[in-house]
């Protein structure tokens, strides 16, 4: 008697955000009820959808968002450990996005503006705190700090962008995205 054929092994996917906006975790959501479909096909580790806070092995990782801070380039290389494909999503992962705006001001310059300000009253400071990650002189785009396979330009990547590219790497194949898929709103 022959045994069932097993059902083909899910491919583990995580994914994280740095410092963006969450804007392209949204447009992911917006596959709709295709998330049904993609649920026959992967295993969710890292995600908004599983809230676990560490990514384990996996096969695909998604990351948002630039390089603000000290915490951000460690999240980013736990994460690069832990993932064989990684997928640069979003215009803030890909070269700093609109975080990166403030890279032509002195970052002493912007804390002072941001809490030193009248409109805080007098009362404020720029926090000191050992719980709180040390900001960068810069933003930084991933691709400066760790290797990375795919890049999905957007602000955000529309829904339709990130199913196709999705699609694409679960059928072996490279992601092909068509001129109507990439746009910048």
């Amino acid at each position: 008697m022959n045994a069932a054929p097993s059902p083909p092994k899910k491919l583990r996917v995580a994914t994280t955000s740095l410092a963006g906006c969450f804007g392209c975790h949204m447009s992911f959501l917006d596959i709709d009820e295709r998330l049904l479909k993609l649920l026959d096909l992967i295993e969710f580790d890292r995600s908004p959808l599983t809230d676990i806070k560490h990514c384990g092995p996996c096969d695909l990782g998604l990351i948002e968002g630039g390089l603000c801070n000290a915490e951000n380039v460690h999240v980013l290389r736990e994460f690069r450990t832990h993932c064989k494909i990684l997928v640069a999503v979003g215009a803030c992962a890909i070269n700093g996005g609109l975080p990166a705006q403030r890279n032509h001001l002195d970052l002493r310059d912007v804390l002072e503006e941001v809490y030193q300000t009248e409109h805080l009253l007098g009362r404020g400071g720029i926090p000191n705190d050992p719980e709180l990650p040390l900001p960068l002189n810069k933003v930084h785009p991933i691709h400066e700090v760790v290797k990375v396979d795919y890049f999905l330009p957007g602000c955000p990547p529309s829904a339709d962008a990130i199913w196709k590219l999705l699609t694409d790497l679960l059928a072996g194949r490279t992601p092909t995205l068509g001129h109507g898929l990439l746009h910048y709103d």
